[in-house]
């Protein structure tokens, strides 16, 4: 909750807009509607849902608790779907909206360094981003996703130098990605510019995966 306060003061400080930062645990399907409700009341519409809450955890597939597999599905899977079944009345009755997930290359590949779990669960965004951009094409609303590889932030501080060294190997780019890779493409797909692309799962893995 820290960063997302640090986060509404830059925004009031740089751009003098009005930002409203809500505590909701997504896995909690009345806790997300009610959000969503918030978010109407305050701002009178809803124009973009950016689904980028998650959690992901290196493990061995024979180590997998049952605790850890429920957890990683209800945050990473659960909760997109909750989002994004909330938003659909407000955006379907305004015919317009943008939703943007975040899937993962794990998603496609069965992970590479991160735990089957999350592998799974982001396989499931991208096959819920898929349904979603189907069921609200016909109101102008459209529904994509972002499947990049490892991001250098806290999400992989823990992994060991040498394995994000070898995942930069292994990309023709040579690098691991920096937030700056996923913003300005996630800025592209929220726009007018991506206006007739829904459905598009788009991969930014610096060519470890081209398909």
């Amino acid at each position: 909750m820290k960063g997302a306060q640090e986060t509404e003061q830059k925004i009031k400080e740089n751009y003098k807009t009005n930002v409203s930062v809500l505590e909701t645990d997504v896995r909690k399907r009345d806790d997300v509607f009610n959000l969503m409700d918030s978010a109407q009341n305050e701002f009178g519409k809803i124009d973009i849902l950016f689904n980028s809450a998650g959690i992901c955890k290196r493990v061995t597939i024979g180590d997998i608790t049952q605790e850890e597999w429920d957890r990683m599905i209800e945050i990473n899977l659960r909760g997109v779907f909750f989002c994004c079944q909330a938003v659909m009345p407000f955006m379907k009755s305004q015919r317009r909206g943008r939703i943007l997930n975040m899937a993962s290359l794990a998603g496609k590949v069965g992970g590479i360094v991160v735990g089957p779990h999350y592998a799974a669960s982001k396989a499931g965004v991208i096959c819920l981003t898929k349904s979603f951009a189907k069921a609200l094409g016909p109101y102008g609303v459209t529904v994509n996703a972002l499947a990049p590889g490892p991001v250098d932030t806290a999400m992989i501080q823990d992994w060991p130098k040498e394995v994000r060294e070898d995942f930069a190997k292994q990309a023709p780019l040579g690098r691991v990605a920096q937030t700056e890779d996923i913003a300005e493409p996630a800025l592209f797909l929220l726009s007018d510019a991506a206006k007739h692309i829904t459905g598009e799962i788009l991969d930014i893995n610096g060519g470890v995966l081209m398909d």
